[in-house]
């Protein structure tokens, strides 16, 4: 703090002091001790702070000249360094007898250059974020995934193909089978879009890139329905998070078997009743807690009124028990999937990589 803001802060303190405040809460509020204050005010007059390392403009005694980050930089741009890292073009510069700086000066000059990545003919991968999806109704919007299911065969595994609608989180479609195969995956897609009778809508389907996902067939089958399709990025889970999810609340059910599956027919008949649980049993905190069956059929607008109702009802008996406004049972109309960050996030993750 120079000598002009601290004469600025004395007069601020000082004039809250005037009209009544505290000197402690006073100096509290602007982040100083009154300790501080009063040394401030020495011999009745604001002296600037006299500690070398107080100075605004001290300049580093090691600090690289600008003529020796040029050197460095046009070293690092050299034909035989310009694919190298600094970790490697130091030692070759010691073995030749040359010492310019150390590697973390190397690395800090070219970083403010912006030529430290890449520096190789390998260009770092651009996978975009997918484009953002909404759903206001059932069958707009699905997603889908495999899980692996434990087999009392070591290394062994069945696959469970599991389908929901993002909008209701219903389970509409699911099988299991000893392979992973865009075959089967196919078929349990066409039997699911059938059975919901959705043909001529529009409907999108989200999944992630393995091969079953990409497969010639099942892609070959979605585009002959006329179904709209939608990829998670290589390797990032929370691009289809809404299947994710499911797959953790099943296997973290209570019911969930505590040995493994000893065929096909047992795994299917566990899921099966898994599958009916979730659908027509679990309440959804994210539904306002009516299942995904309910919204399914849009049973939960006529559901989440009449708890709006008792809810008021209650209140207006016994007001004295209510301190705020009784719970919020809006139904939510839209469910998104990979939503763009706000523009404050964005602002916010600029100033963490800054």
């Amino acid at each position: 703090m120079d000598l002009q803001e601290r004469q600025k802060v004395i007069t601020l303190i000082e004039q809250a002091c005037t009209a009544g405040a505290r000197l402690e809460k006073a100096c509290k509020v602007v982040g100083l001790s009154p300790r501080t204050v009063q040394r401030y005010r020495q011999e009745g007059q604001i002296k600037a702070d006299g500690r070398k390392a107080a100075a605004v403009d001290r300049v580093p005694a090691n600090r690289l000249s600008e003529m020796e980050r040029a050197e460095i930089l046009a070293t690092a741009n050299q034909p035989q360094y310009a694919h190298l890292p600094p970790g490697q073009i130091v030692p070759d510069l010691a073995d030749k007898g040359c010492y310019l700086a150390s590697e973390s000066s190397f690395y800090r000059v070219l970083r403010s250059e912006e030529q430290l990545t890449p520096r190789g003919r390998a260009k770092t991968p651009t996978h975009k974020r997918p484009e953002p999806l909404q759903a206001t109704a059932p069958n707009q919007l699905w997603s889908w995934d495999i899980t692996y299911l434990p087999t009392t065969v070591r290394g062994l595994f069945f696959y469970l193909y599991l389908f929901i609608d993002l909008y209701s989180r219903k389970i509409v479609g699911w099988e299991v089978y000893a392979e992973e195969s865009a075959e089967h995956a196919s078929s349990i897609f066409r039997k699911t879009y059938l059975r919901e009778g959705i043909a001529g809508q529009d409907l999108t389907l989200h999944s992630d890139n393995g091969s079953p996902m990409k497969g010639a067939t099942m892609l070959g089958t979605l585009h002959k329905l006329g179904v709209a399709t939608s990829f998670s990025r290589p390797s990032v889970s929370n691009d289809n998070a809404y299947s994710e999810a499911m797959f953790r609340t099943m296997k973290y059910h209570p019911g969930y078997p505590d040995k493994p599956f000893d065929d096909l027919e047992e795994a299917r008949r566990w899921v099966a009743g898994f599958a009916h649980w979730y659908n027509e049993k679990h309440r959804h905190s994210a539904l306002k807690f009516v299942t995904p069956a309910q919204r399914h059929r849009g049973e939960d607008q006529e559901l989440l009124r009449q708890r709006a109702e008792l809810y008021e009802a209650a209140k207006a008996r016994r007001p004295e028990r209510w301190s705020g406004n009784s719970r919020d049972w809006t139904r939510p109309e839209v469910v998104s999937l990979n939503p763009q960050k706000s523009t404050q996030m964005q602002a916010a993750d600029k100033i963490k990589v800054a």
